[in-house]
Order: structure tokens, then C-alpha cells, then sequence
């Protein structure tokens, strides 16, 4: 009996509020804590909850001419908001987090591409024996004593001319970073 009458109670707060939007008031009064409870345990964030929270009651009082009765009750018709309003913001921090990682990567990706010019372009200036040591070492990864063979040198020699390449090589970069 008391449910009915609760039925009919809201029933009558909702037709008010239908034909005079300023009678909105009681329904967000009666409603209000259930639908941030359930905001709240979804998006585990209090200032979220509560602007969600405040959209889904800003979204109920733009629509409420068209809410019609369908044997549940109006809070039901304020969680499916609710939970329309939870998506759309998992889709959009999901977009923006994919955005931004799509940025970042391609940023990331310029500079990596930038760099590996500058850097090619350096090595491609170094004396042909510290340019042909250190292509073997660092983009045919040979070890030092592969090299030394192969250039007829001894191992000492290819380690000295690895060193210098690389001190000319971060001497030249540096003053390209000035």
C-alpha cells in the first residue's frame, strides 16, 4: 500500500513538474542521493560524480516533457541517464587518453626520425676509418675484435678509433643541441 502510494505521489510531482518546470525541484530533492550513489560507485572520482551527477539532473529537466509513465519508477528513468552520462564519459577520457598517446607517439616518433638524421648526417662526416668503425660496431653490432680482422688492425687500434669517432661524434652533437 505504501509503495503505491509513493508511485502515486511521485507520479503527481512529476505531471507538476511537467506543466511548471520550477516544481522540479522536489523530484531533484527526492532523487538526488540515489542517483549520486550511483554515479559515485561508478566513476570513483568525487568532483566527477558530481558534475555527472548534475548534468543527469540538467538532462532530466531539459527532456522531462517527453518522460511518460511505463510502470517503473522515475528514479529508473534517471540511472538509464545516469548511465548513459557514465559512458559517454568512459568513451571520452578513453578518446582523449588514445589521443594523446597517438600525439605523443607521433611527436616521439618526429623527434626519434630528426634525430637519427642528425645523427647519420654526423657520422656520415666523421674521418672514413672512425666512419667505417663505428658503422661495424654500432649498425652491423660486430665486436671489436670482428673489426680489428676485418680492417687488418689491432684491436687496441679499432678501440681507439671508436673512441675518437664517438668523442667527435658528442662534441658535434652538442653543438647542434646549442
Amino acid at each position: 500500500m505504501k509503495a503505491l502510494r509513493q508511485e502515486a505521489d511521485e507520479r503527481l510531482l512529476v505531471e507538476a513538474a511537467q506543466r511548471d518546470p520550477r516544481r522540479f525541484g522536489e523530484l531533484y530533492e527526492l532523487n538526488f542521493h540515489r542517483v549520486y550513489a550511483y554515479v559515485s560507485r561508478r566513476v570513483h572520482n568525487r568532483e566527477e560524480a558530481e558534475d555527472i551527477t548534475s548534468d543527469v539532473f540538467h538532462h532530466a529537466l531539459a527532456k522531462l516533457k517527453q518522460f511518460e509513465w511505463r510502470d517503473t519508477p522515475f528514479a529508473a528513468w534517471l540511472f538509464r541517464i545516469a548511465a548513459n552520462a557514465v559512458t559517454d564519459r568512459w568513451k571520452r577520457v578513453a578518446r582523449e587518453n588514445r589521443d594523446e598517446a597517438l600525439d605523443d607517439l607521433a611527436d616521439t616518433k618526429a623527434h626519434d626520425i630528426e634525430h637519427s638524421a642528425s645523427l647519420f648526417r654526423l657520422v656520415e662526416s666523421l674521418p672514413a676509418d672512425q666512419r667505417r668503425v663505428v658503422v661495424m660496431r654500432f649498425v652491423e653490432q660486430k665486436s671489436i675484435k670482428e673489426i680489428a680482422e676485418e680492417i687488418g688492425r689491432t684491436e687496441g687500434a679499432v678501440k681507439q678509433l671508436q673512441f675518437r669517432a664517438l668523442e667527435k661524434l658528442r662534441a658535434q652533437m652538442g653543438d647542434a643541441n646549442a
